[in-house]
């Protein structure tokens, strides 16, 4: 199983973390991936000036906000799976 780490703490909060987090699930339940994918929350990943840190399993930090977070899943994570 993959796990992706998403930022909670208060930069990422105030940045939409809880709506990243609420798109990712979705796109999960959507694709099918709940045996392949577990989100874990995660607090300061140290990249919080763009937009929500999301780290993927294999370290890569990714900026996410909720207009950006449907295309970063499927291009940055469904390939990967």
């Amino acid at each position: 199983m993959k796990s992706i780490k998403i930022c909670i703490g208060s930069a990422c909060h105030i940045k939409g973390s809880e709506e990243v987090i609420e798109i990712f699930k979705n796109l999960i339940s959507k694709y099918n991936l709940e045996d392949k994918v577990e989100l874990l929350a995660s607090f300061c990943l140290g990249k919080c000036t763009k937009a929500v840190s999301v780290m993927r399993w294999d370290g890569e930090i990714l900026s996410v906000c909720k207009e950006n977070a449907k295309d970063i899943f499927e291009k940055n994570i469904m390939p990967y799976i």
